[in-house]
């Protein structure tokens, strides 16, 4: 039986690492995981060893095997949940993200019919109205605005808020806890859930008309209202976060360079932001799997609770990669179930700018933008997109 190749502490390369780079600079990490095998032994930053898949054929086996889950009641002993960035366990807090077989599958069926294709296409008016309003309410205010500071979170915050039925005076205290949610002072995330779950209390009335009223009525009958509010949380905080990271990247290459193709070019506007989810994806890495049992995987064998992830990153990016669909938004049972939403939101946005401000310009050069990630299985953000929307 092969042993996996090894990064280890000594190694320059940290999957983990908090890091600061230009927009252009390619990030070493994946390239380097890539190079050492399709599955590469690493040290976790919770402690002990854990294996990233760099793999596209053997990813999409990890995510779609019954026998590597999610739950984090299935992480090795010892592992401390902050450090690991674990929920709760699916018996403590049941959710999209922690449950899988049965209870996973029932949970999505609420969920799905509320995100499906046809029911986000008839949210596309909206959408490009809070962008249009938005970016408005900017461009009235100054000549530059940093789009990080005073857009990319407040947007797609909105347009959750909007569709959950949650008012949408509550778009700066849902903003607050975002942020929270990846602070490290002590009680933070406590804080930022508690915070999010009670606004999520407030679309759950029963002259609710948004989809949090819908996913009350759709979800399983043993599902408790602590349990509902905490299902809109991971809506709501999850829907923010990767949208957001992709947001600043996405205006910054549709403004990157000289005259932007005609409004009516919708398949230049899809294939940007297609091409720019599958270059910078939000998650670099997938959320922890756990193995239940002891199986071989490209030739290794894995002990049961070995803790595994997928390189999206990596994955998406690799020259020697067939065509096809990305690892953008997971796959298999998991697949993410706000990916229409997503790609709508980014579409609005890429329209918005070229229907409604079309001399808008980035305030620096694009190469001199930088990209930061906090460490961990974060995503990188800009760390500030300067941009004159009337050019």
């Amino acid at each position: 039986m092969l042993n996996a190749p090894r990064l280890d502490g000594t190694d320059p390369i940290d999957p983990f690492a908090a890091t600061v780079r230009g927009i252009t600079v390619p990030d070493p990490v994946h390239a380097a995981l890539r190079a050492a095998g399709p599955l590469v032994q690493v040290d976790a930053p919770a402690g002990g060893p854990a294996w990233i898949v760099t793999d596209d054929a053997l990813a999409r086996e990890v995510l779609a095997d019954p026998r590597i889950v999610k739950d984090p009641a299935c992480a090795p002993p010892g592992w401390d949940r902050h450090t690991a960035g674990l929920e709760q366990t699916a018996a403590e807090q049941p959710s999209l993200t922690t449950l899988d077989g049965p209870e996973h599958a029932a949970l999505r069926r609420a969920h799905a019919p509320l995100l499906n294709a046809k029911r986000i296409r008839a949210q596309s008016d909206r959408v490009h109205a809070i962008a249009r309003e938005l970016l408005s309410e900017l461009a009235a205010d100054r000549t530059v605005v940093d789009l990080m500071a005073g857009f990319t979170t407040r947007y797609p915050l909105t347009v959750l808020l909007d569709l959950l039925g949650i008012p949408l005076g509550e778009v700066d205290r849902a903003a607050d806890a975002c942020r929270r949610m990846l602070g490290n002072e002590p009680g933070d995330q406590k804080r930022a859930i508690d915070a999010l779950t009670a606004l999520a209390a407030s679309g759950l009335g029963d002259g609710g008309r948004g989809l949090a009223a819908e996913l009350r009525d759709r979800a399983p009958a043993h599902t408790t209202r602590d349990q509902l509010q905490y299902h809109l949380f991971a809506l709501i905080f999850a829907g923010q976060l990767t949208t957001d990271a992709a947001l600043g990247t996405l205006i910054a290459r549709a403004l990157a360079d000289g005259p932007r193709p005609a409004p009516s070019d919708e398949g230049g506007r899809d294939e940007l932001v297609d091409e720019t989810l599958r270059q910078h994806p939000p998650a670099p890495f997938t959320l922890w799997r756990f193995i239940t049992t002891e199986l071989v995987l490209a030739g290794i064998r894995l002990p049961a609770r070995a803790p595994v992830l997928v390189d999206i990153l990596g994955i998406n990016t690799d020259p020697a990669r067939s065509p096809g669909p990305d690892l953008t938004f997971g796959a298999g049972p998991h697949f993410c179930i706000g990916a229409q939403l997503a790609r709508l939101e980014l579409r609005a946005v890429v329209t918005v700018l070229r229907t409604d401000f079309p001399g808008a310009r980035l305030a620096v050069p694009f190469g001199e933008l930088r990209q930061a990630t906090i460490g961990g299985l974060q995503g990188s953000r800009l760390t500030a997109l300067p941009v004159a929307l009337h050019g």
